[in-house]
Protein backbone atom coordinates (compact mmCIF):
# COMPACT_ATOMS: atom_id res chain seq x y z
CA UNK A 1 0.00 0.00 0.00
CA UNK A 2 1.51 3.50 -0.79
CA UNK A 3 1.49 6.27 1.13
CA UNK A 4 -1.52 7.77 -1.18
CA UNK A 5 -3.92 5.46 -0.20
CA UNK A 6 -3.01 5.30 3.46
CA UNK A 7 -3.66 9.35 3.17
CA UNK A 8 -7.36 8.02 2.11
CA UNK A 9 -8.25 5.91 4.91
CA UNK A 10 -9.94 6.65 8.08
CA UNK A 11 -11.15 4.61 11.01
CA UNK A 12 -13.87 6.06 12.16
CA UNK A 13 -15.89 9.41 11.30
CA UNK A 14 -16.44 12.73 12.95
CA UNK A 15 -18.40 14.55 14.49
CA UNK A 16 -19.98 18.41 14.97
CA UNK A 17 -19.48 18.94 18.65
CA UNK A 18 -20.11 22.96 18.53
CA UNK A 19 -20.93 25.56 16.15
CA UNK A 20 -19.25 29.15 16.96
CA UNK A 21 -20.33 32.06 15.36
CA UNK A 22 -18.31 35.45 15.41
CA UNK A 23 -21.36 38.26 14.32
CA UNK A 24 -19.17 41.21 14.43
CA UNK A 25 -15.85 42.17 15.51
CA UNK A 26 -14.51 42.74 19.13
CA UNK A 27 -17.87 41.17 20.02
CA UNK A 28 -18.03 37.79 22.01
CA UNK A 29 -18.80 34.60 19.97
CA UNK A 30 -21.93 32.67 20.19
CA UNK A 31 -22.57 29.03 20.04
CA UNK A 32 -25.52 27.88 17.97
CA UNK A 33 -26.99 24.85 17.52
CA UNK A 34 -27.53 25.29 13.45
CA UNK A 35 -26.52 27.34 10.92
CA UNK A 36 -26.31 27.48 6.84
CA UNK A 37 -23.39 27.14 4.93
CA UNK A 38 -23.01 29.07 1.56
CA UNK A 39 -20.48 28.83 -0.82
CA UNK A 40 -18.25 31.91 -1.45
CA UNK A 41 -19.23 32.92 1.62
CA UNK A 42 -19.10 30.77 4.77
CA UNK A 43 -21.34 30.71 7.59
CA UNK A 44 -24.56 33.17 7.67
CA UNK A 45 -24.29 34.98 10.41
CA UNK A 46 -20.94 35.07 10.95
CA UNK A 47 -18.89 38.09 10.47
CA UNK A 48 -16.72 36.62 7.68
CA UNK A 49 -19.82 36.52 5.38
CA UNK A 50 -19.76 39.93 5.67
CA UNK A 51 -16.23 41.47 5.53
CA UNK A 52 -15.21 42.17 2.12
CA UNK A 53 -12.80 39.72 0.54
CA UNK A 54 -11.39 38.63 -3.10
CA UNK A 55 -9.07 36.45 -4.69
CA UNK A 56 -8.06 32.41 -4.56
CA UNK A 57 -6.68 33.00 -0.35
CA UNK A 58 -10.36 34.10 0.77
CA UNK A 59 -12.14 31.49 -0.32
CA UNK A 60 -9.73 28.91 1.38
CA UNK A 61 -11.00 30.35 4.81
CA UNK A 62 -15.10 30.45 4.60
CA UNK A 63 -14.75 28.58 7.74
CA UNK A 64 -12.31 27.29 10.49
CA UNK A 65 -12.26 23.89 12.66
CA UNK A 66 -10.96 23.11 15.82
CA UNK A 67 -10.16 19.52 17.27
CA UNK A 68 -12.29 18.69 20.30
CA UNK A 69 -9.91 16.34 21.49
CA UNK A 70 -7.62 19.31 21.88
CA UNK A 71 -9.99 21.69 24.34
CA UNK A 72 -9.20 19.69 27.45
CA UNK A 73 -4.98 19.48 26.07
CA UNK A 74 -5.27 23.61 25.18
CA UNK A 75 -6.73 24.52 28.69
CA UNK A 76 -3.82 22.65 30.25
CA UNK A 77 -0.86 24.05 28.95
CA UNK A 78 -2.71 27.86 29.21
CA UNK A 79 -2.88 26.91 32.83
CA UNK A 80 -6.79 27.18 32.67
CA UNK A 81 -9.26 24.30 34.08
CA UNK A 82 -11.91 24.53 31.24
CA UNK A 83 -11.72 25.88 27.85
CA UNK A 84 -14.99 27.15 25.99
CA UNK A 85 -15.27 26.37 22.27
CA UNK A 86 -16.40 30.18 22.30
CA UNK A 87 -13.09 31.12 23.59
CA UNK A 88 -11.53 30.03 20.12
CA UNK A 89 -13.37 31.91 17.60
CA UNK A 90 -13.24 28.58 15.85
CA UNK A 91 -16.53 27.94 13.49
CA UNK A 92 -16.88 24.21 14.13
CA UNK A 93 -15.85 22.18 16.62
CA UNK A 94 -14.91 18.15 15.62
CA UNK A 95 -14.72 14.88 17.29
CA UNK A 96 -13.40 11.77 15.85
CA UNK A 97 -11.34 12.65 13.00
CA UNK A 98 -7.63 14.08 13.19
CA UNK A 99 -8.17 17.39 11.26
CA UNK A 100 -4.78 17.77 9.75
CA UNK A 101 -5.50 14.23 8.48
CA UNK A 102 -8.22 15.65 6.60
CA UNK A 103 -6.49 17.99 4.20
CA UNK A 104 -4.18 15.58 1.60
CA UNK A 105 -0.83 16.02 1.73
CA UNK A 106 -0.60 15.98 -2.61
CA UNK A 107 -1.56 18.73 -4.49
CA UNK A 108 -3.14 16.83 -6.86
CA UNK A 109 -5.59 15.19 -4.49
CA UNK A 110 -8.61 16.65 -3.16
CA UNK A 111 -10.34 14.91 -0.09
CA UNK A 112 -14.05 15.97 0.31
CA UNK A 113 -15.61 15.90 3.35
CA UNK A 114 -19.73 15.89 3.78
CA UNK A 115 -21.03 17.49 6.82
CA UNK A 116 -24.37 16.12 7.57
CA UNK A 117 -26.50 15.85 4.83
CA UNK A 118 -26.42 18.50 2.61
CA UNK A 119 -23.05 20.50 3.23
CA UNK A 120 -19.30 19.49 1.50
CA UNK A 121 -15.69 21.35 2.31
CA UNK A 122 -12.20 21.07 1.16
CA UNK A 123 -9.70 21.51 4.21
CA UNK A 124 -7.58 23.54 3.10
CA UNK A 125 -4.57 24.46 5.46
CA UNK A 126 -4.03 25.29 9.43
CA UNK A 127 -5.08 28.23 10.76
CA UNK A 128 -3.05 29.71 13.11
CA UNK A 129 -3.82 31.48 16.56
CA UNK A 130 -4.62 35.16 16.49
CA UNK A 131 -3.89 38.00 19.07
CA UNK A 132 -8.05 38.17 20.55
CA UNK A 133 -7.53 34.33 21.39
CA UNK A 134 -3.92 35.13 23.07
CA UNK A 135 -5.72 38.05 25.01
CA UNK A 136 -8.75 35.71 25.73
CA UNK A 137 -6.66 32.97 27.47
CA UNK A 138 -3.91 34.93 29.02
CA UNK A 139 -0.20 34.83 29.17
CA UNK A 140 1.45 31.75 27.07
CA UNK A 141 -1.58 30.97 25.42
CA UNK A 142 -0.34 32.01 21.84
CA UNK A 143 2.25 29.55 21.84
CA UNK A 144 0.17 26.60 23.63
CA UNK A 145 -1.66 26.94 20.29
CA UNK A 146 0.80 26.31 17.86
CA UNK A 147 0.39 23.63 15.86
CA UNK A 148 -2.99 23.16 17.81
CA UNK A 149 -5.53 25.78 16.47
CA UNK A 150 -7.26 24.32 13.77
CA UNK A 151 -7.59 24.01 10.23
CA UNK A 152 -9.47 26.30 7.24
CA UNK A 153 -11.92 25.12 5.16
CA UNK A 154 -13.50 26.02 1.51
CA UNK A 155 -17.20 25.40 1.48
CA UNK A 156 -18.28 23.52 -2.03
CA UNK A 157 -21.77 22.84 -1.36
CA UNK A 158 -24.12 25.15 1.02
CA UNK A 159 -26.96 23.76 3.33
CA UNK A 160 -27.39 23.11 7.24
CA UNK A 161 -24.47 22.23 9.79
CA UNK A 162 -26.18 20.47 13.02
CA UNK A 163 -24.38 20.05 15.98
CA UNK A 164 -24.26 16.16 16.24
CA UNK A 165 -23.69 15.48 12.50
CA UNK A 166 -21.90 13.38 10.99
CA UNK A 167 -18.50 14.05 9.24
CA UNK A 168 -17.42 11.56 6.89
CA UNK A 169 -15.27 11.59 3.50
CA UNK A 170 -17.51 12.04 0.51
CA UNK A 171 -15.42 11.92 -1.92
CA UNK A 172 -11.53 11.78 -3.23
CA UNK A 173 -11.20 14.14 -6.54
CA UNK A 174 -7.69 14.16 -8.95
CA UNK A 175 -6.62 17.39 -10.06
CA UNK A 176 -3.92 18.43 -12.53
Amino acid sequence: MTLRDLTQQFASEGRIEAIILRPERGKPAVSVAEVRAEPGQGLLGDRRVNSARSGRQSSKRELTLFQAEHLPIVANWCGLVELEPTQLRRNLVVSGLNLIGMRSPFPDLVLEWAIGDEVIIQVTGPCDPCSKMAAELGMGSYNALRGHCGMTARILAGGLIRVGDRVRLNAIRHVE
